[in-house]
């Protein structure tokens, strides 16, 4: 119901605030991207009515259905929000995403930047990226690898219709919050190293931290926080 989403987004918003307060930080630095993956188009246009200004989706097939859906719903009485991609990402996908997406936050290889360079360019668009980074070394976890990431950084930064933002890494599942906090903080160190070496790059975005673990990740320099269940509700509740 439009009721329990709206109170879930103001739930978030009050725990982004004390998470923020705890750090000596604004919540204004926080970007709030609803996960949308797997919900109706319905419920994510009642977010999106509610306030929520940013969505992120897993998967380019069912982006491509729900996109213009929840554009439709909402129509000319709210503006669109900006729509993240978070998920894996072929390469045979990029032309799709460029098309559809603002901001890709799953680069993590060359290649797939100079498709998506591409791409956007051929469709008239700058994307904002991000570099994914696998900091939990897991073999079956997409995310650029520790010694890749500054050589894949200046390629990335040097591509026509892209524009490198910051980075993204999705650690090791936890059921503690906790547990995922040297995660966190290696990201923002990695930021900082790559910055203070090549200070030609920008890099003012950290995209890290999820239902669970979204305030511990605000604590550790998080400006953007990705947020499915706790917006939505368990799979099918949001309907």
């Amino acid at each position: 119901m439009p009721e329990a989403l709206a109170a879930r987004l103001a739930a978030v918003r009050e725990r982004i605030a004390r998470a923020a307060a705890r750090a000596g930080r604004s919540s204004e630095e926080i970007t709030l991207v609803g996960v949308s993956k797997q919900q109706p188009a319905e419920a994510v246009a009642a977010l999106v009515a509610a306030g929520l200004a940013h969505c992120g989706e897993n998967f380019v097939q069912e982006a491509r259905e729900k996109i213009p859906r929840v554009v439709s719903l909402i129509g000319a009485h709210e503006p669109a929000p900006r729509w993240h991609f978070i998920g894996r990402l072929q390469r045979n996908k990029a032309k799709l995403a460029a098309e559809l997406f603002d901001v890709v936050e799953a680069v993590d290889r060359q290649e797939l930047a100079e498709a998506l360079s591409t791409h956007a360019a051929a469709a008239g668009r700058t994307l904002a990226v991000l570099l994914q980074v696998n900091v939990s070394g897991e073999v079956q976890k997409g995310g650029a690898a520790l010694s890749a990431l500054a050589p894949l950084a200046h390629a990335v930064a040097r591509l026509p219709a892209l524009r490198l933002v910051g980075l993204m890494t999705v650690p090791a599942a936890s059921e503690q919050p906790e547990a995922t906090r040297p995660a966190f903080a290696q990201l923002r160190r990695l930021r900082d190293a790559l910055q203070r070496g090549a200070p030609e790059l920008a890099l003012p975005e950290l995209s890290m931290g999820m239902s669970a673990d979204f305030e511990v990740a605000i604590e550790e320099g998080a400006t953007i926080v990705r947020v499915g269940s706790a917006l939505f509700g368990p799979r099918g509740e949001s309907t």
